[in-house]
């Protein structure tokens, strides 16, 4: 016979976020059928596993910041095609 051992989750996490993130996210944690703990424990398994955040976190310099500010502000320049731009470009 084969011995199944199973771990004590005995260790508790807690964390302040905003009410509206953790609503819109336990949307998505239902929707893939997960709770809040199962999701959190996901996240935990995946940081063990990459030796880290599981994804990449950039920060902005000046100029990327100017052109998001320019695009949420209306501005910036608008194509109708990949051609298009690919002509205001010179490519």
């Amino acid at each position: 016979m084969t011995k199944t051992t199973t771990k004590i989750k005995s260790a508790m996490v807690r964390a302040r976020i905003e009410p509206g993130l953790k609503t819109k996210a336990e949307k998505y944690f239902n929707l893939l059928g997960l709770s809040t703990t199962q999701a959190i424990t996901l996240f935990f398994k995946q940081v063990e596993l990459h030796h880290g955040l599981p994804f990449e976190i950039n920060i902005p310099n000046a100029e990327t910041i100017t052109a998001m500010k320019e695009i949420e502000n209306g501005g910036g320049k608008k194509f109708d095609s990949a051609d298009e731009l690919f002509k205001h470009l010179g490519i």
